[in-house]
């Protein structure tokens, strides 16, 4: 026994010895790579060599992009860093030696906004450089061993439509039946609510105040019931069958786990995409958040709770008092507050549930601030930063989250900094035109290539700068003011199932980047007036690089100006395009084999085969097929033009509404099959798109701007016309 211990132990020694031995190649490795960046981030070089520099990273980084291994992305992300590092060392170090207070002043602004934009970037590497793709776990085959599950329906001033659409969704989850129960918590305390609960058999519950607004909400329907864990979905976001079945086997497999996200993913265009017309062929704002960021967070166990689609283990969320209050952006708040305590999160990069986008700019750009507000709001008063329980990854991947939001002021830097030479004559770099070029062109062109094949599938080149700038003013205020009170402010609904009877010019919420297009205009002919006069070639140069970067300026503000042209809107409920296998018995007793093309809660849209025709007005049967399951209901044809089809459903029971919601809106595969599907990026490409609507956002301002006069000329003539009949 002493002989076996003895052995045991220095097996036991010797396992130490090359563990640590490991741990101190590691350390020299990380140490010496480490030693290297820095030595080719500081090292001097003259312009020739510079732009060799240049010329070689640009030629190892286009060769790797094709070859997008992970291996091939962490090395142009090395690059990257590195020669955005050697610009901003630069930058600091031989580029800042103002003498005229001007100068100065915005000299000092630019840098500090650079400052900002350079750790973004870096911050947003390490979330995005290895996306952790996990996969759905199994569950048991024996369902005795599934838990129970509450879903929640939290609501406020959203129509009962829309409510009946996600709740019959979520009765329709494939869970034993004894072990889900689905309840709408109605903070409008609404009768024909409570009436719709009563006859689908669905939890109704309600309270007596809103105070903490969908916070307080959830928080006192967690009094009331007493699920295992709880499945929230927004009002509007509707769930699929295999919703559970596709992410409770994580928590089963780990006790630690308390927090599981899918993505957001939204069947309607958001402002952006309906008023560009660019749905589903140019990846909207969130996407790269849900497919890509969120993924990489994964990684660091850095997983955010997004308000729905998500599930939450009962027991954790109870140690941290429910779901925070302290913020208006609860769900990141709260996910934050379990990461502390030591809990897991994890994401599952799959679409298994949809909503509606906002409809409109005002409410996009009222969401986005009330998201900006929270977090500069975390940022203030539960810093990831400090504190206890959270490891390295998560407080950087929290803390990016968090910076996100402050970039308001830095774009508005951006996009009026040349201005200030072209009409200041403002030197904010003390440097020539060729060593800016020099320094500036590898860190501009290789973060962009790097960040177009890291995000390709989920955000192209150059959108980022349309979303901000459309935002940057409206988010800047409420953020820098979160930061001096954390108190500031209040949690407002986003308003979802509105129309826009007529199409219009949003003047009010374009008047900021109207002002900015009009500044950058006026740079241009500026500009082009100094050079005609200019000689020296200094001064030429420098002239050509301002005015190119006031062009670029003026492609991104006029896109922006595009997107308040507010497109019309007439459908409460925007239709699903999907081709699923559907047959109709006419009144005639005959039967027609065809396919839809598009479905609704209210409606369906058929393709004929060729050479049948279904005349307007006649009483169908219309069937749909999944699955070996057939499913059959009444329907009117609204309209019929050649072998196109509109159907209306005629007075569906409740049980045919259920059905019919489960046989289109709950398929698992309904969402995930075009999730990241889209057209890749290429940065040229990107280029030309953004430009092709900046000159449509010009057309634009230039027709509203028409009619405005239009409309005061004739009002002022009207007046006119009453005075002279007044004398």
């Amino acid at each position: 026994m002493s002989q076996w211990r003895n052995g045991r132990m220095a097996q036991l020694s010797q396992m130490a010895v090359r563990l640590s031995a490991t741990l101190w190649a590691q350390v020299l490795i990380a140490v010496l790579a480490v030693l290297v960046i820095t030595i080719t981030v500081i090292a001097p070089l003259p312009l020739e060599e510079q732009m060799l520099f240049t010329a070689a990273c640009m030629t190892a980084a286009l060769i790797l992009r094709r070859k997008a291994s992970r291996l091939a992305v962490l090395a142009m992300i090395v690059m990257s860093v590195i020669a955005s590092l050697r610009y901003m060392y630069w930058r600091l170090t031989s580029s800042l030696g103002f003498e005229h207070w001007l100068d100065m002043a915005f000299g000092y602004g630019l840098v500090l906004a650079e400052l900002y934009a350079l750790l973004v970037l870096l911050l947003g590497y390490l979330q995005t450089a290895w996306p952790l793709q996990r996969k759905p776990y199994p569950l048991p085959q024996d369902q005795a061993l599934w838990p129970s599950v509450d879903v929640y329906i939290p609501t406020y001033n959203e129509p009962l439509d829309i409510i009946r659409l996600t709740a019959f969704a979520a009765q329709a989850i494939d869970w034993p039946k004894d072990k889900l129960n689905v309840y709408v918590l109605d903070d409008g305390r609404r009768d024909e609510f409570r009436e719709f609960c009563d006859s689908a058999g669905i939890g109704y519950i309600i309270r007596p105040d809103n105070f903490h607004a969908k916070a307080g909400n959830l928080n006192h329907a967690l009094k009331i019931t007493d699920g295992d864990f709880i499945a929230i979905f927004d009002a509007d976001h509707v769930p699929t069958r295999s919703f559970l079945q596709v992410g409770m086997g994580w928590f089963l497999r780990d006790p630690k786990l308390a927090m599981l996200q899918t993505p957001h993913f939204f069947f309607s265009p958001d402002p952006f995409e309906k008023n560009l017309e660019t749905f589903r062929s140019v990846p909207n704002e969130g996407e790269l958040f849900y497919g890509l960021v969120q993924d990489g967070n994964d990684l660091w166990n850095a997983t955010f709770f997004c308000g729905s689609c998500a599930i939450i283990k009962r027991g954790p969320l109870l140690e941290v008092g429910g779901i925070a209050v302290e913020t208006v952006t609860e769900d990141a708040h709260t996910a934050l507050k379990m990461s502390r305590l030591g809990y897991n999160t994890a994401y599952l990069a799959l679409p298994q549930a949809a909503g509606l986008a906002t409809e409109s700019l005002s409410g996009h750009i009222g969401q986005r601030i009330r998201w900006a507000r929270g977090m500069a709001q975390i940022f203030r008063t539960d810093n990831p930063l400090l504190g206890g329980g959270l490891k390295f990854g998560q407080r950087l991947c929290y803390l990016n989250a968090m910076l996100h939001f402050f970039y308001g002021l830095p774009r508005l830097v951006f996009l009026t900094a040349p201005l200030a030479y072209l009409f200041f004559g403002a030197q904010i770099f003390q440097a020539s035109a060729l060593l800016i070029m020099a320094y500036a062109l590898p860190h501009i062109l290789l973060a962009s290539v790097t960040n177009s094949t890291i995000q390709g599938r989920f955000r192209h080149s150059f959108w980022n700068e349309v979303y901000e700038s459309v935002l940057a003013w409206y988010i800047m205020r409420p953020v820098l003011l979160a930061m001096v009170n954390p108190k500031l402010g209040k949690f407002n609904v986003t308003a979802k199932g509105g129309v826009i009877e007529k199409g219009y010019f949003d003047w009010k919420m374009a008047r900021p980047y109207i002002v900015v297009l009009a500044l950058n205009v006026i740079g241009i002919v500026v500009g082009l007036s100094k050079l005609g006069f200019a000689a020296d070639s200094d001064v030429v140069a420098t002239l050509l690089i301002n005015l190119t970067w006031t062009l670029y300026n003026i492609i991104i503000s006029a896109a922006s100006v595009a997107v308040a042209a507010e497109a019309r809107q007439v459908r409460v409920e925007p239709r699903v395009y999907a081709n699923l296998q559907a047959s109709l018995v006419l009144s005639n007793g005959k039967t027609v084999v065809c396919e839809t093309h598009d479905f609704s809660q209210r409606g369906i849209g058929i393709t004929l085969p060729e050479g049948v025709l279904v005349p307007h007005g006649e009483q169908v049967l219309v069937s749909l097929m999944h699955d070996q399951e057939e499913c059959a209901f009444p329907a009117l044809v609204a309209f019929s033009r050649g072998p196109t089809l509109g159907l209306s459903f005629a007075n569906l029971s409740i049980e045919q509404q259920r059905e019919l919601i489960r046989m289109t809106f709950s398929r698992a595969n309904t969402w995930a099959a075009s999730w990241g599907e889209g057209v890749p990026d290429t940065p040229l490409g990107a280029l030309g798109e953004v430009s092709t609507i900046g000159l449509r956002g010009l057309r634009l301002l230039g027709r509203a701007t028409a009619n405005e006069t239009l409309i005061h000329l004739r009002s002022l003539l009207a007046q006119l016309k009453a005075s002279v009949r007044s004398t």
